[in-house]
């Protein structure tokens, strides 16, 4: 197939540190040209790819202090694409309702992974454009009626997640996400206090976090049980949830996938989630980590999450998250999209010879 990849380019793909979408583009688009097809990848500048690069930027712009609007390079980012559309069997838009209206009027089919939430306002678009092609990250996401076809989850290049067999002495816990009220670092704080175990955080303060992080997180952090040790890049996030006890995703909203559980599962290291979104799907109780209701459950199951076997969590990654199962479901995605197309541009012939 001639596939167009179409990512976000806030990030460049692979992103350097924080970026689960990137990353899953990343490893998608390399595997379908391993795989054989003719990929072309938008996206900025400094990406790294198998495929063919086409870039609009020459830098992942939150990295680009000359940028100053992101919607202006992603409208040519879009422009650029379907401009190119008659020369792809189909297009796969990682970037969210931007291409919607424009999807919708050229020939060549363009399937949309969602990677993000669903609000009030971007609903309203999603909506008037209910019957084009969605790909959801988990059953949870599906919060809207629209098209899906098919639950296709996140997956990642095991190999390259070193297992640590024992966490690191003393013991720790880690916090990996955006310092943000959603990804709960207040609450990671929280039950690292009523547990006496140390808190390791790492992640970005987007501009808009900056006052949650003020008020919220940075009076807490003293270096020694709090401890705040910014951005962190591939090698230093594995490092960190892989020396971990335990790692927490105490997440407040409904999160459409959470890579950052899968990647410290594949470490070894096990995960105590709250119940919101895609955890349930994503952790295995009692096998890779512990699913709980209140931050007093997660402060419960600690103790029973030291006790899991670590080389368990990296298998029940590579059994159910990796790049091949990913892409198997991509791929078959591309299939079914692209026979319902040709089964229905015939089923128009027919009806326009019937007429003639």
């Amino acid at each position: 197939m001639k596939i167009a990849q179409v990512a976000p380019l806030w990030e460049r793909v692979p992103p350097l540190t924080y970026g689960g979408t990137e990353l899953v583009v990343s490893q998608l688009t390399d595997e379908l040209v391993r795989r054989g097809h003719e990929v072309t990848l938008f996206a900025s500048g400094d990406s790294q790819t198998l495929a063919c690069l086409e870039a609009v930027c020459p830098h992942a712009i939150r990295l680009d202090p000359d940028i100053k609007d992101y919607t202006v390079y992603e409208m040519l980012e879009i422009s650029q694409v379907y401009e190119r559309a008659a020369e792809f069997d189909l297009i796969h838009s990682h970037i969210g309702l931007a291409v919607l209206a424009i999807a919708s009027r050229v020939k060549t089919p363009t399937i949309h992974t969602l990677h993000g939430n669903f609000t009030p306002e971007n609903s309203k678009i999603f909506q008037l454009y209910h019957k084009q092609p969605y790909i959801s990250i988990s059953n949870a996401q599906r919060q809207l009626d629209l098209n899906y076809l098919r639950t296709v989850y996140n997956g990642i290049d095991v190999e390259k997640y070193s297992f640590f067999a024992q966490p690191q002495e003393p013991s720790y816990l880690a916090f990996l996400g955006r310092l943000s009220p959603e990804k709960g670092p207040h609450h990671a704080i929280a039950v690292a206090k009523q547990t006496g175990l140390p808190l390791k955080i790492a992640g970005k303060i987007d501009a808009n976090d900056r006052s949650f992080f003020e008020r919220e997180i940075a009076p807490q952090i003293d270096g020694k049980h709090i401890e705040y040790i910014g951005e962190v890049n591939r090698a230093q996030k594995i490092e960190l949830l892989g020396n971990a006890s335990v790692t927490l995703f105490p997440i407040t909203w409904d999160e459409p996938f959470g890579l950052v559980m899968v990647e410290s599962m594949a470490t070894g290291t096990p995960v105590i989630g709250l119940n919101r979104g895609s955890v349930p799907e994503v952790i295995s109780p009692g096998k890779s980590g512990f699913i709980c209701n209140t931050i007093e459950e997660m402060v419960a199951a600690i103790p029973q999450a030291l006790e899991l076997n670590r080389q368990t969590c990296r298998e029940y990654v590579e059994q159910h998250f990796g790049i091949a199962q990913m892409v198997d479901g991509y791929e078959a995605a591309y299939q079914e999209l692209l026979t319902n197309r040709i089964a229905q541009n015939g089923r128009i012939l027919s009806q326009n010879l019937a007429l003639s």
